[in-house]
C-alpha cells in the first residue's frame, strides 16, 4: 500500500517537472528570439565562418565568409555556378545581382587583395588591384585602378551562355574563334584605363582607346625617366618623349 502511494507521489512528481522543464524552455527560445531581434544587442565578438547580410524578405545583400563558403555570385535571379573564390565580401544589389566586393588572398606563392564595382547586369567596370607572384624567388607585382568598358547591351549571363555553347562544342579552335568575334563586335570587355605601377616597374597612366588598344602611355620607368608615349590603332609606338 505504502508503495502505490509512493508511486504515485513520484509520479505526480515527475509530471511537474515535465510541465516546468516545458515552460522554462519556452521562456529560454522567447528569450534568444527577442536577443536576436531586438535592436539594442551588443557583442564584443564574433566568430563565424560566414555571415549573410539580409533585406527583411531574405535577400541577400552583402556576405561576409571565409575561403570554403564564399559566395559564387547571382546574376538575374539565379546563382552562379560553384567556383573558388577569395574570402571577403560580395555585394548584391536591389535586384538580387552581384555588384562588387572586396576580396583577398596571400601565400608564399602569391598574394592579393581587389576591390571591385560591377556595372547594372554585368561584371567589374572599376577596380583597385594589388597582384603579387614570386617567380624564381624575385617578387614580381602590380597595383593600381583599372577601368573597363563593356557593352551595355550584352549582359553578363549573355556572355556566360556565349561561352557556356562554345565550350561545348569542345573544339579549343572553334572556342578561340568565338572569342575573337566578341572582340571584333564589341563585345567583349576593353581595358581603357590603368593607373598605377606595371610588372616591370613602369609607374604612370596608360590609356586604351575603345576596342582596348593601347594608344598613350605617361609614365616613370624602372629607370627613373620621364616617358611620354602615343601609339596607334595597332599598339605600336609613334613617338616618344
Amino acid at each position: 500500500m505504502k508503495d502505490e502511494i509512493l508511486l504515485k507521489k513520484l509520479e505526480k512528481q515527475v509530471r511537474q517537472l515535465k510541465i516546468y522543464a516545458l515552460i522554462l524552455t519556452g521562456v529560454l527560445v522567447a528569450w534568444i528570439t527577442y536577443g536576436f531581434t531586438a535592436g539594442s544587442n551588443h557583442f564584443k565578438e564574433i566568430t563565424a565562418e560566414r555571415i549573410n547580410i539580409v533585406e527583411r524578405d531574405g535577400r541577400v545583400r552583402m556576405v561576409l565568409s571565409n575561403r570554403e563558403l564564399q559566395h559564387p555570385g547571382a546574376m538575374d535571379g539565379k546563382q552562379l555556378a560553384d567556383r573558388g573564390r577569395p574570402a571577403g565580401m560580395i555585394f548584391f544589389n536591389d535586384a538580387g545581382d552581384e555588384c562588387g566586393g572586396l576580396v583577398y588572398d596571400g601565400d608564399k606563392k602569391s598574394a592579393s587583395m581587389t576591390y571591385s564595382v560591377d556595372q547594372w547586369k554585368n561584371d567589374q567596370v572599376m577596380q583597385m588591384q594589388y597582384a603579387q607572384e614570386n617567380e624564381n624567388g624575385k617578387p614580381v607585382k602590380s597595383y593600381g585602378l583599372r577601368m573597363w568598358e563593356r557593352n551595355d547591351d550584352f549582359t553578363l549571363t549573355k556572355l556566360m551562355n556565349y561561352i557556356d555553347s562554345l565550350k561545348k562544342l569542345n573544339n579549343n579552335a572553334a572556342y578561340k574563334a568565338g572569342l575573337a568575334k566578341l572582340r571584333s563586335e564589341g563585345l567583349w570587355p576593353r581595358q581603357r584605363l590603368f593607373a598605377g605601377r606595371m610588372e616591370n616597374g613602369d609607374v604612370g597612366l596608360f590609356l586604351s582607346d575603345s576596342k582596348g588598344e593601347p594608344r598613350l602611355k605617361i609614365f616613370i620607368d624602372s629607370v627613373d625617366n620621364p616617358v611620354i608615349q602615343s601609339l596607334d590603332a595597332r599598339g605600336r609606338v609613334i613617338s616618344t618623349k
